[in-house]
């Protein structure tokens, strides 16, 4: 007789519950998706079980429609096991948030098999949408493209053109994965097993609803079409900034756990005191490490709760706020890739040995900081522009 199957979770709680004891044995693949560079389909499996690719979907087909701040802390919940499947986890759900921008057709095709969707996608315009009777034909590649390995559906950035090959619009298109290629080109120091390869078109022809234009959504345009769910209604530049700290966060207390849990079990190599706990240099350097990540949190969820507020209320933040909610992140950031540092030279250059995951969770931080998306440093520009009143902005993701 078959075991009955668990009924899917209908709240985030649910969700919550189930991810948690999905931990171990995330945390027992980790080593192995990262020599194979892919999640582990048993992984994946398990996680759609639990609904971690539903918290971002439309009610109406089943999702939670859960909000920005569960997405962060259920990616940083996924991180303190995996850094990768994390990323994967937060690409997904994210791409299913932006799914809103698309006409209700779209919605519907996306999700018509239910609303555990694994959902890739780059925003970069680095593809070509060609005008023809009834939609457009697409080529080009995508680098980068996070979760494309475990994708039911692609979005792409692409440069929308005329009959005559004018460039006339930016746009986003959306593909199922099966009229797609995926060239393997993902070989980097950290977050290998996001599988953040190479998602190629070759005259793909796209509809006219799979395509939107960019430019009214980065100003909010597309706020009036949800009146019911103020999760649709987030901020399209912060949303798409502060997803990508989710997982920053559980990277930084995952280390913070590895280097306490084994305090009092190493030596202080080249010293006469035999616990690190007990040297008042290592307990300061982990204080200094705790409370950058604290910082990191505390920036991180004040910009998330922002952009609630302000989804809620039906209103597209001010640049000055969406500026400042991109200098949150910039400070997430750089905490807790400084956390980690701090945490590495206290425990040591054992921290380093293959078999140890401080050096995983080392590199899985620092590429997952550098993605271009969230660069503190445009961040940071981006606010000190809005300080001192000036138009002449870097980036339209604000």
């Amino acid at each position: 007789m078959a075991a009955p199957q668990a009924q899917p979770p209908t709240t985030m709680d649910e969700v919550r519950a189930q991810v948690t004891s999905l931990l171990p044995m995330i945390k027992k693949h980790a080593a192995e998706n990262e020599r194979e560079r892919k999640i582990a389909p048993e992984v994946i499996e398990a996680l759609r079980a639990a609904g971690a690719f539903r918290i971002a979907s439309p009610r109406r087909h089943g999702g939670l429609e859960a909000g920005l701040r569960s997405m962060m802390e259920l990616s940083a919940l996924i991180a303190e096991a995996d850094g990768g499947t994390s990323w994967v986890v937060t690409l997904s759900n994210v791409n299913a948030w932006a799914t809103g921008i698309y006409p209700k057709e779209t919605v519907d095709e996306i999700y018509a098999e239910g609303p555990d969707r694994v959902l890739g996608g780059v925003i970069a315009p680095s593809a070509t949408a060609r005008r023809v009777p009834g939609g457009y034909r697409v080529s080009g590649k995508w680098p980068y493209a996070s979760a494309s390995l475990h994708a039911d559906w692609c979005a792409g950035g692409v440069w929308v053109e005329d009959e005559d090959g004018e460039v006339e619009d930016q746009g986003l298109v959306m593909i199922p994965r099966g009229e797609l290629e995926v060239e393997d080109t993902w070989y980097v120091a950290g977050m290998r097993s996001s599988g953040s390869n190479t998602a190629v078109a070759k005259e793909v022809f796209v509809p006219e609803h799979r395509l939107v234009s960019l430019l009214p959504v980065s100003s909010g345009s597309y706020l009036a079409e949800h009146p019911d769910s103020a999760f649709y209604r987030s901020a399209y530049g912060p949303m798409l900034v502060l997803v990508l700290v989710g997982p920053q966060l559980g990277l930084g207390r995952a280390a913070l756990d590895i280097a306490v849990s084994k305090a009092s079990q190493k030596a202080l190599a080249y010293t006469n005191i035999e616990r690190q706990s007990d040297s008042v240099a290592f307990q300061l350097m982990v204080a200094e490490a705790a409370t950058k990540i604290d910082t990191a949190h505390l920036h991180a969820f004040r910009a998330a709760d922002d952009v609630i507020r302000y989804a809620e209320a039906g209103v597209f933040p001010e640049f000055d706020a969406r500026a400042r909610m991109r200098a949150d992140s910039a400070v997430a950031l750089r905490s807790i890739t400084g956390a980690i540092d701090i945490l590495l030279d206290a425990c040591g250059a054992s921290s380093f040995a293959e078999v140890n995951p401080l050096q995983r969770i080392w590199r899985d931080s620092n590429v997952g900081a550098r993605h271009a998306v969230i660069l503190p440093q445009v961040s940071m520009e981006t606010y000190g522009k809005a300080l001192l009143s000036r138009t002449d902005h870097i980036t339209s993701i604000i």
